[in-house]
């Protein structure tokens, strides 16, 4: 199976990666990644809701803070990803377009950062609570790259994306759910 390539160019081998990166999204292989999403989002909430919450109780005040601060951003990250899966999830049943999902596709964020390793307070956050941001973390990249794969441009990449104060993406996001009251 050759296919022919236009002066030289990647032209042809374009088409046909972006066409791979489809069928993978169409496959067995998704309904593992979307189960994968849901279980680490479900985990996620009952440990907040749950140990987590009966652990951060015990942090220092700059640790307390922290985990605040993160579990904001977990909570935001889980849900985009989320959002993300589900309109795939929508598109591979044939609920939505691939322009119906390129549409709302535009209104996710998978650009949600945590705070480094080497942050104050980090190492006294729960063992538990690290791992799911640790993972978290991976989904997210995992997602960006299939979503670079099928979609093209790295969307999320852009300057404008990133917006330096997280409380302003929170309240973006409750605009957004709540149809901007």
């Amino acid at each position: 199976m050759s296919e022919k390539v236009d002066s030289g160019t990647n032209v042809g081998r374009t088409a046909n990666m972006i066409r791979l990166a489809e069928a993978r999204m169409f496959s067995g292989k998704f309904k593992s990644l979307y189960d994968h999403g849901m279980g680490l989002v479900e985990e996620a909430a009952g440990y907040l809701d749950g140990d987590g919450r009966r652990a951060a109780k015990d942090l220092s005040r700059v640790a307390s803070t922290l985990y605040a601060a993160e579990s904001m951003r977990l909570t935001t990250r889980l849900m985009q990803v989320a959002s993300w899966l589900l309109l795939q999830r929508a598109a591979n049943s044939g609920e939505m377009t691939r322009e119906q999902v390129a549409a709302e596709k535009a209104k996710i964020k998978l650009d949600t950062n945590s705070a480094s390793e080497l942050t104050p307070g980090w190492d006294q956050l729960p063992a538990a609570f690290r791992d799911i941001v640790t993972r978290s973390l991976a989904l997210q990249r995992l997602v960006r790259h299939m979503d670079r794969d099928v979609y093209g441009a790295d969307d999320f990449a852009s300057p404008a994306a990133h917006t330096a104060n997280p409380v302003t993406d929170q309240i973006n996001l409750l605009k957004t759910a709540f149809g901007g009251r």
